[in-house]
C-alpha cells in the first residue's frame, strides 16, 4: 500500500463567511491547498445536525446534514437571498470562534427566506432527493417539525400518543406541521447539494474525504424516537442504561455520554439491517470511514440510568465480528479506520486484527517516562494512522505546556529535540517518518497554535467545538513546507 498524509480539520473550522465553516469558497480553497501541499486525506469531523451542547457526536439524526454548513454565498449566488437578507443578522464578530448561541438564533431564519424564495416543491431534483431518502428523511424531517412545536424538547417529554407514534396522532401531525417538514427537506436538499459538490472537486483534486461514524446515536434524535425496538428502552422509551466509558486519565468519574445502548440481539436478528443502511449512507458521503469508540463493538459499557456519572457502570458483549462479517458480505470491502484508542482488552486487540482494519496511534499518548507504550513509533506496524492528536487531544504546542518535566525530557530526547523553536515540527516530522501507512496532522500543529486552538475536551460543556482557522492562515508557504516534508518520508512520489 502506498504511504500517504493527510490534514484534520472539522467543516465549521474553515474561515466562511457568515460565522461558521460552510461547504463555501474557503472550503474549495481548502481543497486546492491540500493537493498544493501534496496531501491525499482532507478528515473531518461528522456532519449531523448539532444540540444542546454542540456536540457533532451528539446529533438529531445519524443520516441528516447540519444546516449550519449550508453555505449562503452560494445561496445568494443562486437568487435564493440577497446579501441584505445575511447581513440583517449578528452571526457573531469572532473570526477564531463560533458563537454557537447566534448562529441558532440566525440561521433558520436566513434559511427559511431562502425556502419561502424557492419554490422547492415544484423542484424535480428535489422531488427525486425526497424520494430516495425517504428511508430516514421522513421520519427526521417529522421530528424536527414536532420537536419545534414542543419548544424544542426531546421526544420523551412529547404527548404521549406522538411519543409513541399512534398512527391518528403522526397523520395529524404531518397535516399540522406539513409546511415545517418540507422546509426540513429543503434544508437537508441544500445539504446533501452543496456537499456532494465540494466532495467531488476534493475527489477530483486528488483528495479523499476520511469521515466519522460515532458508534452511538444521541437518544434526543429521529433514530431513537422512530426505531425504539433498536435500543434498550422501556415501554415508556425511558432508556434502560445508557453508554460512556469509565474513570481514565481524561476523567476521574469516566465519561457520561448518555446514549442509549443498542438490543444487539435484535440487531442480529435483522441481519443488522439498520447498521447496513447507515454504513451504506456514510460511504456515499465520505470515502474512507472511521469508527468511533470502535471497542464498543467488543464490549460496551453500560451505565445504570439516571446516574450522575459514569462510576459505576459494567461491561457488556457487543455482537463482535459478526456486524463486520455482514458488513463485508453486504457492501463489500470498505476502506475503514478502527478508533481503538484507551483500554484495550486482549479481545478488542484481536477483533482489530480480525477485520484488518488501520487501527490508530497518538503521538500524544506515547511519552509517559515511567513505561514503554504501544504508541511510540518503534513500536508501529504499517496498517496503521498515526496522528500527533485527535479532535479530543490539546494541539502539540498546548499538550507540551501541560506536560510534566519527565515526560518532557523523554519526549525531547526520543526526538532529538536540541530547541524549542517551532518544537511541532519535531512531532510532525516524527509521525511522516513512522512506518504507519497513513499520517494524520490537524491543522493547529501545522499552525503551530497552542491550547486556545482545541476543538474539544471530553467530558465538558460549554467551550467545545468553536476554533476555526483564520483567513490566509494555509498559506502557500505552508503549503509548500507541507509538501517537502511530505515527499521528504515517502508520502507522496
Amino acid at each position: 500500500m502506498m504511504r500517504k498524509s493527510g490534514v484534520l480539520l472539522p467543516v465549521s473550522s474553515i474561515p466562511s463567511e457568515y460565522g461558521i465553516g460552510t461547504f463555501s469558497r474557503q472550503a474549495y480553497e481548502f481543497v486546492d491547498m491540500l493537493a498544493q501541499a501534496g496531501q491525499q486525506y482532507w478528515q473531518i469531523l461528522p456532519l449531523g445536525p448539532t444540540g444542546y451542547g454542540d456536540s457533532p457526536y451528539q446529533s438529531f439524526s445519524t443520516f441528516a446534514g447540519n444546516p449550519y454548513y449550508i453555505d449562503l454565498e452560494t445561496l445568494i449566488e443562486e437568487g435564493l437571498l440577497t446579501k441584505e437578507d445575511c447581513d440583517q443578522y449578528d452571526f457573531g464578530d469572532n473570526e477564531e470562534y463560533i458563537d454557537y448561541e447566534k448562529i441558532y438564533l440566525s440561521r433558520f431564519k436566513v434559511l427559511r427566506t431562502a425556502f419561502e424564495n424557492s419554490n422547492i416543491e415544484q423542484n424535480e431534483e428535489f422531488q427525486e432527493f425526497v424520494r430516495e431518502n425517504g428511508y430516514w428523511l421522513d421520519d427526521y424531517a417529522l421530528y424536527m417539525a414536532i420537536k419545534n412545536s414542543f419548544g424544542g424538547v426531546s421526544f420523551i417529554e412529547w404527548d404521549e400518543d406522538i411519543k409513541l407514534r399512534k398512527k391518528e396522532a403522526l397523520d395529524a401531525c404531518r397535516e399540522k406541521h406539513k409546511e415545517e417538514i418540507v422546509f426540513y427537506r429543503f434544508q437537508q436538499f441544500l445539504f446533501a447539494k452543496q456537499w456532494f459538490a465540494l466532495k467531488e472537486y476534493a475527489n477530483d483534486k486528488g483528495i479523499q474525504i476520511i469521515g466519522d461514524i460515532p458508534i452511538y446515536v444521541a437518544f434526543d434524535s429521529a433514530d431513537t424516537w422512530a426505531n425504539p425496538e433498536l435500543f434498550q428502552l422501556d415501554e415508556d422509551l425511558t432508556p434502560l442504561a445508557v453508554a460512556g466509558c469509565p474513570p481514565d486519565s481524561f476523567s476521574a468519574t469516566g465519561q457520561l455520554w448518555g446514549n442509549p445502548l443498542y438490543r444487539w440481539d435484535y440487531h442480529e436478528e435483522t441481519d443488522y439491517e439498520w447498521w447496513m443502511k447507515r454504513i451504506a449512507y456514510c460511504f456515499t458521503l465520505y470515502d474512507v470511514v472511521r469508527i468511533d469508540h470502535f471497542r464498543g463493538f467488543d464490549e460496551y459499557y453500560s451505565i445504570p440510568y439516571g446516574d450522575q456519572t459514569a462510576e459505576f457502570g459494567h461491561w457488556e458483549k457487543g455482537p463482535g465480528y459478526d456486524i463486520f462479517q455482514v458488513m463485508k458480505a453486504k457492501l463489500g470491502k470498505k476502506a475503514v479506520i478502527a478508533e481503538d484508542l484507551g483500554f484495550l482488552t486482549d479481545s478488542v486487540l484481536k477483533l482489530v486484527k480480525k477485520t484488518g482494519y488501520p487501527g490508530m496511534k497518538i503521538l500524544q499518548f506515547a511519552f509517559d517516562s515511567r513505561e514503554e507504550s504501544d504508541y511510540l513509533p518503534h513500536n508501529y506496524t504499517a496498517n496503521s494512522v498515526v496522528y500527533t492528536g485527535t479532535h479530543d487531544n490539546d494541539t502539540v504546542l498546548g499538550w507540551l505546556e501541560s506536560l510534566n518535566r519527565h515526560d518532557k525530557a523523554f519526549a525531547k530526547r526520543y526526538l532529538d529535540i536540541r530547541s524549542n523553536k517551532e518544537i511541532q515540527w519535531e512531532f510532525i516530522r516524527a509521525a511522516m517518518a513512522s512506518v504507519s501507512d497513513t499520517c494524520i496532522i490537524p491543522m493547529q500543529d501545522y499552525l503551530g497554535l497552542g491550547a486556545e486552538a482545541r476543538i474539544n475536551v471530553p467530558s465538558t460543556l460549554g467551550t467545545n467545538w468553536k476554533w476555526r482557522m483564520l483567513k490566509g492562515a494555509f498559506d502557500e508557504e505552508l503549503a509548500h513546507r507541507i509538501r517537502r516534508m511530505t515527499k521528504l518520508y515517502g508520502r507522496i512520489s
